[in-house]
């Protein structure tokens, strides 16, 4: 979304809120990229209207980031991206991290995960600090990398440092929505998980895993 459609945004938000009032739920958020220096403009950006969740992205694939920080070492622009993660938890902007670990789709052939694991601790430990959330994005089976983002071992290790975790499915057409929540709550079990996270007027908010999964399977 461009700058200039965030007031049409918004409108569009209000009005569906409107027409669906007393039968659904509809809240206002919004995803922004993060990096040094954009900060400012974020606060004024966010500050422009009522927001229920607030999402902070590191997009490694945008040509303006790309720019910027890609020197063609494939390594360091996989460390830069878990620096510029805990910088964007620890600027106060973001209420969850979307994606987090979707630098692995940059260069599927050169991700090692096990050589990466010093770099992620370092990153989780500073987020964890923050009590900022992350996300489990499920749209990432359809990446060059076939896993959600994040893959189940960075999952356990966000588990180990008390990193609450919030449910997306990055759908970006109505027919996504939603997608593959029943297998994500079974991974977030896995890598140790007894609740999920969502938010309401920037508050976070806890539902445990098999009250949610007994939700969707009684709504499926």
């Amino acid at each position: 979304m461009d700058p200039s459609e965030f007031d049409d945004y918004v409108a569009m938000i209000h009005g569906t809120r409107a027409r669906f009032a007393g039968r659904l739920d509809v809240r206002l958020g919004i995803e922004s990229d993060f990096y040094p220096g954009v900060e400012p403009w974020l606060r004024e950006l966010h500050a422009r209207a009522s927001l229920s969740h607030v999402l902070g992205s590191v997009h490694y694939q945008v040509s303006d980031y790309r720019k910027l920080f890609y020197t063609g070492d494939v390594f360091s622009y996989q460390e830069l991206y878990y620096e510029h993660l805990a910088l964007s938890a620890e600027s106060g902007l973001f209420d969850t991290l979307a994606h987090p670990d979707l630098i692995k789709n940059e260069s599927p052939d050169d991700w090692d995960f096990e050589r990466m694991r010093p770099v992620i601790a370092r990153a989780l430990d500073r987020i964890a600090a923050t009590g900022v959330a992350m996300e489990l994005n499920t749209s990432g089976v359809q990446k060059a990398l076939p896993e959600m983002n994040p893959s189940p071992g960075q999952l356990a290790m966000m588990c180990e440092r008390g990193i609450p975790v919030v449910l997306g499915a990055d759908a970006h057409v109505p027919e996504r929505v939603g997608d593959g929540y029943l297998a994500a709550m079974q991974t977030l079990q896995q890598a140790g998980y007894s609740e999920i996270s969502y938010f309401i007027d920037r508050k976070r908010q806890s539902l445990a895993i098999g009250e949610a999964v007994d939700s969707w399977i009684g709504v499926a």
